[in-house]
């Protein structure tokens, strides 16, 4: 069903991702070790690779990061590792050979302390007895104290255990490409090869299509599907969100301003300085000068180029900006209100 806000599971329910699909499950049959699924935000990463793992229906371990806090510990880590391999029945006769780690009934315990803890470069090394896909949703929140020890973990598996596909993906992709350091000299993956998937947003044809098989599955009028594509511009996720609010009865305009606050809130998040350069974009300054002139006006002070330009730097590693301007109209109107 389209108009459901829970990523997708099944080819069917997936709306016209197939070129994307197949170069996925290309890149896993293959055996490519390293493989990344990149886009913006609630542009579909998720659905995406959950029908992929789906398609292939080998063995896979799914870690959601997102619920890793920013300054995460080896507990915090171990603790979401335990519970994705506690959900991966089909490898659970390999682990009870792994020290550091027990099987009781169907929860996966790891020792995350003391001599015996768990090495993950001992895990993976186990995983690799048979084809094992390592799926990490929003892998850029890996970024932290231990991103050398996952790294050091993931690149010995990328030389050592064919059987092992790592599969990333990340609505931040800057910061996921900083993580992983495949151009950074000091990076134990540097250098090495990955294939990366793109998704991006819809044509305006293909949102419009979209929209209207989902409005004909719940018995829905066709009305207003114009403008929700002109307010959500091609982007699944949003194109969803308001599909579903606008069946269900809610005017056009209050479908955005709630899609509005949701954006909103998400950027209160942000550092004082990113939040007043996007503010500055959301009101249509173009260009360095006319950056650092906005954010001058709001602060009554002169601002550090540097400063000002590390805010800049992380908004488009954050995959918001590009260029001085917002990727997501949805950002951009929720900048007005900052």
């Amino acid at each position: 069903m389209i108009l459901d806000e829970r990523p997708k599971s099944r080819k069917e329910d997936l709306f016209d991702r197939d070129e994307e699909l197949g170069l996925l499950l290309k890149a896993i049959r293959d055996g490519k070790p390293l493989i990344l699924l990149t886009g913006i935000r609630r542009i579909g990463k998720t659905s995406v690779f959950q029908v992929a793992l789906n398609e292939w229906g080998g063995s896979s371990v799914v870690l959601d990061c997102r619920k890793l806090k920013e300054n995460y510990g080896r507990k915090d880590l171990y603790s979401l590792l335990s519970g994705a391999l506690s959900r991966t029945e089909k490898i659970r006769d390999l682990l009870s050979k792994v020290q550091g780690v027990s099987v009781v009934g169907n929860y996966v315990e790891l020792k995350w302390g003391g001599e015996r803890y768990v090495s993950l470069a001992d895990l993976f090394d186990h995983l690799n007895e048979r084809k094992v896909i390592v799926a990490i949703d929003e892998a850029q929140k890996l970024r932290g104290p231990l991103s050398s020890e996952v790294k050091d973990a993931i690149a010995h598996a990328y030389d050592y255990d064919r059987n092992v596909t790592f599969l990333l993906t990340g609505s931040e992709v800057g910061l996921l490409r900083e993580f992983l350091g495949v151009d950074d000299e000091g990076s134990p993956l540097f250098g090495r090869h990955y294939v990366e998937v793109e998704l991006s947003r819809f044509t305006r044809e293909k949102s419009e299509e979209m929209l209207r098989k989902g409005f004909a599955e719940v018995g829905a009028e066709e009305g207003g599907v114009g403008e929700l594509v002109d307010a959500f511009d091609g982007i699944p996720g949003w194109l969803v969100f308001a599909g579903l609010r606008y069946v269900q009865g809610k005017p056009i305009e209050e479908v955005k301003d709630l899609a509005s606050k949701l954006a909103l809130n998400e950027m209160r998040g942000l550092s004082r300085r990113e939040r007043e350069v996007l503010k500055c974009i959301g009101k249509g300054r173009k260009g360095w000068k006319a950056m650092k002139e906005c954010v001058e006006e709001m602060e009554r002070s002169t601002v550090s180029t540097s400063v000002l330009d590390r805010a800049l730097r992380n908004l488009e590693k954050m995959s918001l900006v590009r260029d001085y301007s917002f990727l997501d109209p949805v950002y951009e109107e929720a900048s007005k209100r900052l």
